[in-house]
Formats: C-alpha cells, sequence, structure tokens
C-alpha cells in the first residue's frame, strides 16, 4: 500500500512540476518566495487592528508562537522523523524534475512547512474574523502558495497534504487558545 501511495505521489509531481511555461516559472517563483507576501501580512494586521485595536497585541503574538509551533513541528517531529527524501534529492527523479531556482532545500519534505505554516495562519484567521467569504479566499491562499512548491520541485503533492491538515489542526488550537486568553484578558 505504501509503495501505492509514493508511486502516486511521485506521478502527481511529475505531472505538476512537469507542466510549466515561463510566465508561470516567474509567478510561482514569487508566490514561493518568503517577502511577495508582506503586503498581504500588512493588510491583515490592519483588520486585525480594526478589529481588537489595544488588544491587538495579543492576536500577533498567538499567530507568532502559532508560526513558531508549526515550522518547527513540520521539520522536528514529521520531517526528521520520517525523513523522507525532496524530489529534488531524490536520485531517480534528479533529471526529471523541473527545479526552478536550482535550490533544493532541506534534505527531507514531508511535511511542507510552507503548506503548514499557510494553513495554520489562514485557519486562526478563519475563525479570528468568522467569515466565510474571507475563509475561501485564506484557504485559496494557502494552496496556492503550497501549490508552488510542486512546482518550484522541492515538494511531492502528499507533503503538501500532510502540510496542510497539520496546518489546519494547529491553526484550530491556535486559535481555541488564542480565544481562552482573550477571554481572560478581556477589559
Amino acid at each position: 500500500m505504501i509503495e501505492l501511495l509514493k508511486y502516486i505521489d511521485t506521478r502527481l509531481f511529475l505531472f505538476f512540476n512537469g507542466n510549466h511555461t515561463d510566465f508561470m516559472d516567474s509567478v510561482m517563483m514569487a508566490v514561493t518566495g518568503k517577502f511577495t507576501w508582506i503586503p498581504l501580512y500588512a493588510l491583515l494586521l490592519f483588520f486585525v487592528w480594526k478589529k481588537t485595536k489595544s488588544k491587538m497585541w495579543l492576536v500577533v503574538l498567538s499567530v507568532a508562537v502559532l508560526i513558531t509551533f508549526s515550522d518547527q513541528i513540520s521539520v522536528h517531529l514529521f520531517k526528521e522523523t520520517f525523513q523522507r527524501y525532496r524530489p529534488c534529492h531524490n536520485l531517480l527523479l534528479k533529471d526529471k524534475i523541473h527545479l526552478l531556482n536550482g535550490e533544493c532545500g532541506g534534505l527531507y519534505g514531508f511535511v511542507s512547512s510552507h503548506a503548514a505554516n499557510t494553513f495554520a495562519l489562514a485557519t486562526f484567521l478563519i475563525f479570528f474574523f468568522c467569515r466565510r467569504d474571507f475563509a475561501l479566499c485564506m484557504y485559496l491562499w494557502a494552496a496556492f502558495v503550497s501549490y508552488s512548491r510542486v512546482y518550484v520541485g522541492v515538494h511531492y503533492p502528499f507533503d503538501i497534504l500532510g502540510g496542510m491538515v497539520l496546518g489546519i489542526f494547529l491553526g484550530a488550537i491556535g486559535y481555541k487558545i488564542y480565544f481562552h486568553l482573550n477571554k481572560k484578558y478581556a477589559d
């Protein structure tokens, strides 16, 4: 069964990674970048401030702790435990991969930290703002960022799926903790 899942995952990876154009290459390099999303984060901070005013510090602190935990859990509890090579470190796929920037990242890829972190943030903010239209936008954003990791050649689709599940789980727990802390510090 595990071999079948690996086979499906590899086939999906080769399909998504192999369908590229020069235009999409430049788009995906931007999407996968760390600094591309600073304007979005600034806008989200503005809306958090509008909703919370003086208690914005609690939201910012909660999100910072959430992303730190998400990132560390994805690396130390998953990547280092499962030790599944990234596709770009898989010698059998080396000549079949479209590796965009020539950088593969760490040796192991399950689960994707990008996926875990973006889905954790999205889930936390979806609970925080409690709006369906916002939920759709945030999950589409997280999925787009996560997909870019397959496109650039550094993650298998199941790495993304695992990161998504982990991120949603941690985002929901993070919001519950924030909610209880917010009640404790209520004005």
